[in-house]
């Protein structure tokens, strides 16, 4: 009875035209091509040359727990040694581990201030990295403590965060405090298959305000945003598109019907052979 049944199923597959047998394959490969825009970069972007966003006008403000490295040179390199002896152990403390287990550079405390050898507290919070360059250069030559004093002010804690739809989730430290979005992807390992890239959320704060922008990746205006270029702890959320949503649903939609299925087939099999 069990070949009798299995015959009967080839029959009817037989039966059917040759059209229905070649429609689905036809309509997987239509649906599997036509989201190729939402898979691609700068999908149909031509040939063009795009002005280069100004990287002075990204730079932001300093603000508390902002960790720095200030280097003062002169013509008298012995005088100005007293100033750089906090960015020696940050040095070296960066060197031995990607995390530093103490306190080193200049911290900018909670009420946003530093503490420069001889100067004091220097307020910090609130300027950019130029004037307080400026303030500090102003400061050792009007109290005639250094000679020409060159000031260098970097970041020691720059880092991104990119999440999501990556191969490789992570908190990316940036030394040259300067990276495109496209960059800090490509360093996470690029955005997935299943990832949406005309949809990319960024998180920035800005003047104490946590904001989001959507950023799409598959458009040209890519290169003329203002969000082209990152800021220290801006976080990247790449969303998983709709295949991965709809698949992972469908998956746990079709869990009960497939074990039904193995059990209903269990029973009749074992029904049949009783007979």
């Amino acid at each position: 009875m069990i070949v009798r049944y299995n015959l009967s199923i080839f029959t009817k597959v037989r039966r059917l035209p040759f059209l229905k047998l070649i429609c689905f394959p036809l309509m997987i490969c239509l649906f599997s091509c036509g989201n190729i825009r939402k898979a691609t970069y700068f999908y149909n972007v031509e040939e063009s040359s795009f002005r280069s966003v100004e990287v002075e006008n990204l730079e932001p403000v300093l603000k508390e727990n902002d960790l720095l490295s200030i280097t003062v040179s002169s013509v008298n390199p012995e005088a100005a040694e007293m100033f750089n002896k906090a960015n020696i152990s940050a040095t070296q403390s960066a060197t031995s581990a990607n995390r530093s287990s103490s306190v080193s550079g200049y911290l900018v405390d909670q009420d946003g201030y530093i503490r420069f050898p001889i100067l004091g507290k220097i307020k910090a919070s609130g300027k950019s990295k130029k004037a307080l360059r400026e303030e500090l250069t102003t400061a050792l030559k009007t109290r005639k403590l250094l000679i020409e004093p060159i000031v260098d002010i970097r970041y020691l804690n720059f880092k991104i965060s990119v999440l999501g739809e990556v191969k490789n989730p992570s908190v990316l430290t940036v030394p040259s405090e300067k990276i495109s979005l496209l960059e800090a992807l490509g360093l996470a390992g690029d955005i997935t298959i299943y990832g949406n890239k005309d949809n990319v959320v960024l998180i920035r704060e800005e003047n104490g305000v946590r904001r989001l922008r959507r950023i799409d990746l598959t458009s040209r205006d890519i290169f003329t945003s203002p969000y082209y270029y990152l800021k220290s702890n801006d976080i990247i959320y790449v969303e998983p598109n709709e295949a991965k949503v709809s698949g992972a649903s469908q998956v746990k939609q079709w869990i009960p019907v497939v074990l039904s299925a193995i059990s209903l087939a269990v029973v009749t099999v074992v029904t049949v052979g009783n007979k």
